[in-house]
């Protein structure tokens, strides 16, 4: 549940930085930008980076991103002299 709530919660920032662009805050030709634009997509990709970092540790934790290694084994204790 944590995973695929990180994923909504990471992806949904993208589609407004999207929504950034297509209203025209931020233009790419010619360069231009409202400072409201700039900061809203900085924080919007924060979030996103953040959500996305989260629902990857959830990945690797659950072995979904390729081979787990198992856990070293435990050597024997020195005998006492």
């Amino acid at each position: 549940m944590i995973l695929v709530l990180s994923l909504v919660l990471g992806l949904v920032p993208l589609a407004g930085v999207a929504w950034i662009f297509v209203i025209g805050m931020i233009k790419l030709s010619p360069p231009s930008a409202t400072v409201d634009g700039l900061f809203m997509t900085l924080i919007l990709l924060t979030l996103s980076g953040c959500f996305l970092l989260n629902a990857f540790w959830e990945m690797r934790d659950r072995g979904l991103l390729g081979k787990k290694q198992a856990p070293a084994a435990k050597t024997p204790a020195a005998k006492a002299r």
